[in-house]
């Protein structure tokens, strides 16, 4: 098992990697849409919001030499389940035309109280 911290990632705001291999597996640590530079969420909607944690997780990929075409899972947490459709919208457009699993689930509150929150596994 190796843990990895990317550099160019936002800053993990606790005790953990920003993820974790484990044989072909990588267990990618949730991101939300902070921006690595300032570390303040960016963004006041769900599709900006989504953009960038999207755009987060893919910067911890491309620092162990993958993309998001690796990705075999996600774990989606929305702060609202009205805000499905927004998310969605952003979601399916930056993963086309790869279609990983995923759950989407909403949860009472995300870190730093954002809109979405989003972990995947990828494969090597």
């Amino acid at each position: 098992m190796k843990t990895h911290s990317i550099d160019d990632a936002p800053a993990a705001i606790g005790p953990y990697s920003h993820a974790i291999q484990s044989g072909n597996l990588v267990f990618c640590s949730g991101q939300t849409p902070l921006d690595p530079q300032t570390m303040q969420l960016v963004g006041s909607d769900i599709g900006q919001q989504t953009q960038q944690a999207l755009a987060n997780l893919e910067t911890v990929l491309k620092g162990m030499g993958l993309s998001l075409q690796n990705v075999i899972k996600t774990t989606v947490y929305l702060k609202d389940m009205a805000d499905f459709a927004g998310m969605n919208e952003v979601y399916g457009r930056v993963f086309a035309p790869h279609r990983p699993a995923r759950t989407t689930i909403a949860v009472k509150q995300n870190p730093l109280d954002a809109l979405v929150e989003i972990e995947c596994i990828a494969e090597i």
